[in-house]
């Protein structure tokens, strides 16, 4: 998913438990559907940022040469400005775009994103 795009609340809102529980019958089942997701987004977020973040890794660890890279913090500038994993998740459930199933009553179920 493009997060840089996302439609989801960048500071805390209030939200009707209501809309949430729409989904799946159970307030509590789609708090853990978005938990499961969050922790997916942020994974994905953590991932890319490291990769980015990569190219400008230094091989020597001298304190004398502390380097400003611009473009190094204007990308992490750039993450810290995006929505929160979690608020990504919420306004996907609101939005019907996380797929999730059962497996049984004893079992965990499994939360994916809608491609």
């Amino acid at each position: 998913m493009n997060f840089k795009n996302t439609n989801a609340a960048r500071t805390t809102i209030t939200r009707d438990v209501k809309e949430l529980e729409a989904q799946t019958g159970n307030v509590y089942e789609s708090i853990v559907i978005v938990s499961k997701r969050a922790n997916q987004i942020s994974t994905e977020l953590k991932e890319e940022l490291s990769l980015k973040l990569e190219e400008f890794a230094t091989t020597q660890d001298s304190l004398e040469e502390v380097f400003e890279n611009r473009e190094q913090i204007e990308i992490s500038k750039f993450y810290e400005r995006l929505p929160k994993p979690h608020s990504i998740a919420t306004q996907e459930m609101l939005d019907d775009e996380i797929y999730f199933r059962r497996h049984d009553e004893q079992g965990e179920g499994k939360v994916d994103q809608d491609a």
